[in-house]
């Protein structure tokens, strides 16, 4: 009687072919996956840099053809020496308004339980320095228009009456995202993700819709 079988070695040879495939298949899987979690990672990486606080660059003493240098008595903070909300002996952060500060500093209380920082990129702001970011902010987007997306005028400056400030590093911007409305505190505008002012409202009702960016806003136009 005939019948068609296969050889002992020859079912070894299959065993070991499909084994090899299956091991080629997972480490297909795996290469992927890391490939993945690399290109993920350097995302992260670009997403999470800090926002720079404003357009225009903290003055410097070599700053040319905006009249007299704004100083820190204007409310200047340097690049490198961010005050966190309870410095108040810097005139950004003790200039502002009692209420607003009182809030900055119960939700950085909390925060620093979690590990994170609360800093003030620019706070209060003399109307001098207000003037010279917005001339700074004209010079480098090439007109008045769309710099006064990023600074308002020294008259309807919220910096000015100590209404605002703006906050970071991102770990904190990303901390009051999510929590800042327990505070009253709320981000007004969609393109600035470091400014914020009180609304003592968001605490019951949350935050109000965010404006696309100060142009927008009708205090700017008073």
């Amino acid at each position: 009687m005939n019948t068609s079988t296969s050889s002992p070695p020859t079912r070894v040879r299959r065993r070991r072919r499909v084994v090899v495939t299956l091991i080629a298949l997972a480490a297909a899987v795996i290469l992927a996956f890391a490939v993945q979690q690399s290109l993920s990672a350097a995302f992260a990486d670009t997403a999470h840099t800090d926002p720079s606080p404003e357009p225009a660059s903290a003055p410097t003493e070599t700053t040319q053809g905006s009249g007299s240098t704004p100083t820190e008595a204007d409310g200047v903070i340097r690049d490198g020496d961010k005050p966190t909300v309870f410095e108040v002996d810097r005139v950004a952060v003790g200039n502002l308004d009692p209420a607003l500060l009182a809030a900055l500093q119960r939700a950085a209380s909390d925060a620093e339980g979690e590990g994170v920082t609360i800093r003030v990129n620019s706070g209060w702001r003399s109307p001098a320095l207000q003037e010279w970011m917005l001339q700074d902010a004209i010079s480098q987007y090439g007109s008045e228009e769309e710099a006064r997306r990023w600074v308002a005028t020294p008259e309807t400056s919220e910096h000015v009456t100590g209404d605002a400030v703006d906050l970071g590093p991102w770990s904190a911007l990303d901390w009051l995202a999510q929590r800042g409305s327990d505070y009253g505190l709320c981000q007004i505008y969609a393109n600035e993700s470091w400014h914020y002012e009180l609304r003592p409202g968001a605490v019951d009702e949350g935050c109000p819709e965010m404006l696309a960016d100060p142009t927008e806003d009708p205090r700017t136009k008073r």
